[in-house]
C-alpha cells in the first residue's frame, strides 16, 4: 500500500534543482479569432527536477538510495522548495500575522494552515499540509497564542487545533506564520543513469511531482 514517508529529500541536493508550479488551462480559439479560456485544474501542481542539484557521484549515490527506499513512485516524501517554503517572503522571518486561516465562532477548534498568493484580482489560497515542526506561530485577534498551551499543530496535516479554554471567540481573526515542505513523489519508476556521461558533466533527470491533498 502506498504511504507517505515523513522524511525530507536531501536539502543540499534540492537547493540546486529546478521547477515550480504548473496549471492546466484549456484555450479555444473561435472563428473570429477571439479566445475562450477555462481552468481545468482548481489548484496548481508543482513539478521539480532534482537532477540539476547532483554534482558528485556521492550525491548521486545518496539519491539512488533515497529512490530505492521510496520504491520509485510508490511512497511520497517531503521536498524543500527554496523559493516558496514559508508564509512570508524568502528574505523575511515568519510572524504569527502572516496568513489568515479563518475567523473564530466560539465553537470551531480546528483550522487548516493556508498560504494566499496575490490579492488584487483573484487571490489563490493553497492548503499547507506539511509544515515544519516547531516553526508554526499562531495569533488570535492579533495576539500570539502559546504553542502547546493554547494550540497544537500536526506537522503531518497542517491542522491547527486549539485546546480547551483557548477556542477563538466569535469574530476573532486566526492567523499564522510557518515554514513548510511540499509533499511530492518521484515521477518515474526508473533512473536511467549513464555514469560515463555523468562523469563528463551530464546531469541525470530525476523528476518529482507534487501530491495534492
Amino acid at each position: 500500500m502506498a504511504a507517505f514517508h515523513e522524511i525530507r529529500f536531501p536539502v543540499d541536493i534540492a537547493l540546486g534543482s529546478r521547477g515550480g508550479p504548473t496549471r492546466l488551462t484549456q484555450v479555444v480559439t473561435l472563428a473570429s479569432g477571439r479566445e475562450t479560456r477555462n481552468a481545468r485544474w482548481a489548484h496548481s501542481r508543482r513539478r521539480y527536477d532534482a537532477g540539476y542539484g547532483i554534482k558528485t557521484l556521492d550525491a548521486l549515490h545518496q539519491v539512488v538510495a533515497f529512490f530505492e527506499e521510496r520504491r520509485g513512485r510508490l511512497h511520497g516524501f517531503r521536498w524543500r522548495d527554496r523559493l516558496d517554503c514559508q508564509s512570508c517572503a524568502p528574505s523575511a522571518a515568519p510572524t504569527p500575522l502572516d496568513q489568515v486561516l479563518g475567523e473564530g465562532d466560539g465553537i470551531r477548534t480546528a483550522f487548516q494552515l493556508t498560504r494566499t498568493y496575490g490579492g488584487a484580482h483573484a487571490p489563490y489560497r493553497r492548503d499547507i499540509v506539511k509544515p515544519v515542526a516547531g516553526t508554526v506561530r499562531v495569533a488570535v485577534a492579533g495576539t500570539e497564542a502559546v504553542a502547546g498551551l493554547a494550540f497544537e499543530c500536526d506537522p503531518a496535516t497542517g491542522i491547527v487545533a486549539f485546546l480547551p479554554g483557548h477556542v477563538p471567540a466569535p469574530g476573532a481573526a486566526v492567523t499564522a506564520g510557518f515554514q513548510f515542505d511540499v509533499p511530492v513523489r518521484f515521477d518515474t519508476d526508473a533512473l536511467d543513469i549513464d555514469l560515463s556521461a555523468f562523469a563528463a558533466g551530464a546531469i541525470p533527470s530525476i523528476p518529482l511531482i507534487e501530491i495534492l491533498p
